[in-house]
């Protein structure tokens, strides 16, 4: 009898054993490297360096500069925004050269989901992947939002409120007629434009970003330079939000901003900026999503990457400087007015005689925009792509167009997801979700690096991580800093989103994996 019992108990660790490490298996190195070198299967390899940085540049300059800067300086930072992009580039700096590491070693679309497979098995890959849904479908969701308020804005309003905002949105008119939204038509309209063109091909989406990236960036430093002029010493004094700052209500008593929170005011305040305005880095991580479409991955991945964070870094900071000095950064509070529309807010209110540039800003950003989509619907459907092949999502994910060579069905199902939330959802709440998403994957990105550093230290590394473990466990701890600093009904959100991925990989993805099945 106690032979029989604890041959059961050995029994049942043993199972229990097998089924963790099931859990956990890993992607060997060397399959995930041949994959990448299939050439007549795979995507095709027509991206080089200057592509590269351009891509990351599209993606990076957009809502998160044009809106989320405003929000951060209304919302926690004040004039200390600048600040709050200063910590936010610290962190993807750390990240940054993680991912380098990794799309040089590893040339091959997936991204954090490709590298966490190699380094913490499959379940973590899976958790990743379902992350970068957040990050990638729901950016383009937030940032066709944006899309759908500036051009509002070039039409002086003429767009019907009901047309250009979600259900869940309505504001009181000076008649006293209340609006309520029912469908974000624009929305809608330019994210179909865009999945038809990268459907069309990859070289075609990157000169149309090129070509939009060069505008974009030409803009916000004429801005910046005009600007300077603007700038009143007083609207940077004083330059953190003073604790005990009294809340902020609309014209029906509904409170829009509380400083009461210890990440609302001071240096807190500054954490809670980054974690508002962090949505604003998500591009330079999506280059790695272009790995295997690269030329020579092996020297413009570092490149592409690296370059795009640093030349935006320093137009953020000197925008953010310009920004809040021109308009005060209380007038960033209340979305109906300075928040929505900021950079237009400000010329045409505090840049007398530059009406002009208000309207090429505007048609600018619009233009940005529809690069910082095109980038990350691409990243998406590259994503979709590698963990179809893996056989954890269904195999229409990873089809290619017949002629064209592009995960065609995956653009589909993509613009149907991020079009109803689009549709349907505020721009705030996918914009905070987003930036959980980023987040998540900096940090396991972060972890991934020192992990197979220890576990496989030969392996050939084109580019090389400097001061493992330093930069690796700075760059987690940073983001995961930012990541508390997150409202709590964004953390609540992101979380049943998590626990919602678990589902579906229990009860699909696990069943269907090919690394499970033994399946090339």
């Amino acid at each position: 009898m106690k032979k029989s019992l604890l041959f059961r108990n050995f029994l049942k660790e043993k199972i229990n054993q097998t089924v963790f490490m099931s859990l956990f298996v890993k992607k060997p190195l060397a399959q995930l490297l041949a994959q990448a070198e299939d050439n007549e299967k795979g995507l095709k390899r027509t991206l080089g360096a200057g592509n590269l940085i351009a891509l990351g540049i599209g993606a990076i300059i957009g809502a998160g500069l044009f809106v989320r800067t405003a929000a951060a300086a209304g919302q926690a930072a004040g004039p200390g925004v600048t600040l709050s992009f200063i910590v936010a580039a610290i962190g993807c700096a750390f990240a940054g050269l993680c991912y380098a590491e990794f799309a040089a070693m590893i040339p091959i679309a997936g991204s954090a989901y490709a590298y966490s497979y190699v380094t913490m098995g499959e379940l973590i890959a899976w958790i990743i992947g379902w992350a970068l849904i957040m990050e990638y479908a729901l950016g383009a969701a937030t940032v066709s939002i944006a899309w759908s308020e500036y051009l509002n804005k070039l039409f002086d309003g003429r767009i019907p409120y009901e047309w250009c905002h979600s259900p869940f949105e309505s504001f009181t008119d000076s008649a006293g007629v209340l609006h309520t939204g029912l469908l974000n038509a624009p929305a809608l309209v330019i994210l179909l434009l865009l999945t038809l063109l990268l459907i069309k091909g990859t070289q075609e989406s990157a000169t149309v970003n090129a070509i939009i990236v060069f505008i974009k960036v030409a803009i916000v430093v004429i801005f910046i330079a005009l600007g300077w002029q603007f700038i009143k010493p007083e609207n940077h004094t004083p330059y953190l939000i003073p604790e005990g700052t009294a809340a902020v209500t609309d014209s029906a008593g509904k409170v829009i901003a509380d400083y009461t929170g210890v990440f609302k005011h001071g240096w807190g305040g500054v954490l809670g900026g980054a974690a508002i305005v962090f949505f604003a880095f998500i591009g330079f991580d999506a280059v790695s999503t272009a790995a295997q479409e690269a030329k020579n991955p092996k020297r413009d991945m570092p490149i592409g990457i690296l370059g795009s964070l640093v030349i935006c870094t320093i137009l953020y900071i000197l925008f953010g400087h310009v920004l809040t000095g021109v308009a005060n950064w209380k007038d960033f509070v209340d979305p109906e007015k300075g928040r929505e529309a900021s950079v237009a807010y400000a010329i045409s209110n505090y840049m007398p005689g530059y009406g002009w540039l208000s309207t090429a800003v505007t048609v600018a950003i619009l233009a940005g925009f529809s690069s910082v989509i095109l980038v990350m619907l691409m990243g998406q459907s590259r994503i979709f792509y590698t963990m179809s092949n893996d056989g954890l999502i269904p195999k229409a994910f990873g089809d290619l167009h017949p002629k064209y060579k592009t995960p065609y069905k995956a653009n589909w199902i993509l613009f149907v997801f991020v079009g109803l939330f689009a549709a349907f959802v505020p721009g705030h709440v996918a914009g905070d979700l987003t930036s959980f998403g980023t987040l998540f994957a900096f940090v396991l990105v972060s972890i991934g690096v020192w992990i197979l550093r220890v576990k496989s230290p030969n392996i050939e590394r084109p580019f090389k991580t400097p001061l493992v473990p330093i930069v690796p466990l700075l760059g987690a701890l940073v983001c995961l800093g930012m990541i508390v600093a997150l409202d709590g009904q964004t953390l609540k959100v992101a979380f049943a989103w998590m626990a919602l991925g678990l589902v579906v990989y229990f009860l699909y993805s696990r069943k269907h994996s090919k690394l499970k099945n033994n399946q090339p």
